[in-house]
């Protein structure tokens, strides 16, 4: 009686359009390493994949939306309050955040509100709120959103967060593209681009890509020498300053004669 009831569930999940086609993310980047150096002036990454599928699409199949987002280094960072106090800007209170991506950009089919359900959004960590997250409670401070809104609105402002609704295109159900534009001043480590493809507000497949942004050439041998050999880094850049000075000194009185 087990047996044949679980046939029959097998049955019926066979003929589900999950079972008929099962669809897989395939991704792909234009680089996986960008190099930070002198003439660094902000970069755009072309991103774009294919969904592969082992069975043709169902006609009463719900529509198909992809979501892709880029994230830079997790680092903590503690927000400060402002107020006037007599006329003079104080710091009033401060929360830490243990975890904020130095860059965030998310792309879509659609309107994100659109897409997915919020028990998906939470479980992927999909979205602005999920990305800035985990606040240490602070004294005097009853509600902590407003300091993650805050973090989100002032690096939306200087091009390090994005939100990119309807930039990704979908062609025929099956291919995908979007460019995502990287700033002069993101920061060197490791980056994660990460793909979801969403039929009826669920995420049904996803996938990531690494990206390496290091720097190079006197960027990286000066990096190196201030956090491997301070001492000599500070006698370096002592002494760099001195020989400016003379030049600057030699110069003033050669134009004087």
């Amino acid at each position: 009686m087990i047996r044949r009831a679980a046939l029959l569930l097998l049955a019926l999940w066979l003929t589900t359009p999950a079972a008929l086609a099962q669809e897989t993310v395939v991704t792909g980047l234009s680089t996986e390493n960008i190099a930070l150096n002198a003439t660094f002036d902000g970069s755009e990454l072309f991103v774009f994949g294919a969904i592969r599928r082992d069975a043709p699409i169902p006609e009463d199949a719900d529509p198909l939306d992809v979501i892709i987002t880029i994230k830079g280094p997790v680092r903590p960072i503690t927000v400060r309050e402002k107020s006037r106090w007599f006329g003079i800007w104080v710091n009033r209170s401060a929360v830490r955040i243990r975890e904020t991506p130095s860059f965030y950009a998310i792309a879509s089919t659609r309107p994100m509100g659109d897409l997915l359900t919020e028990t998906e959004r939470l479980r992927y960590r999909i979205g602005m709120d999920q990305a800035v997250r985990k606040m240490e409670s602070a004294p005097g401070v009853e509600d902590t959103r407003p300091f993650a809104e805050a973090v989100v609105r002032l690096r939306e402002e200087s091009g390090l967060y994005a939100r990119l609704d309807g930039d990704v295109s979908l062609a025929e159900d099956t291919l995908f593209q979007t460019h995502i534009k990287l700033p002069s001043n993101i920061v060197e480590g490791d980056y994660v681009a990460e793909f979801f493809l969403v039929r009826d507000r669920k995420v049904i497949s996803s996938g990531a890509a690494e990206i390496v942004v290091e720097k190079t050439g006197i960027e990286r041998w000066l990096y190196n020498l201030a956090h491997n050999r301070p001492f000599i880094y500070g006698l370096f850049s002592v002494a760099l300053a001195l020989a400016a000075g003379w030049l600057a000194a030699t110069a003033f009185r050669i134009a004087k004669r």
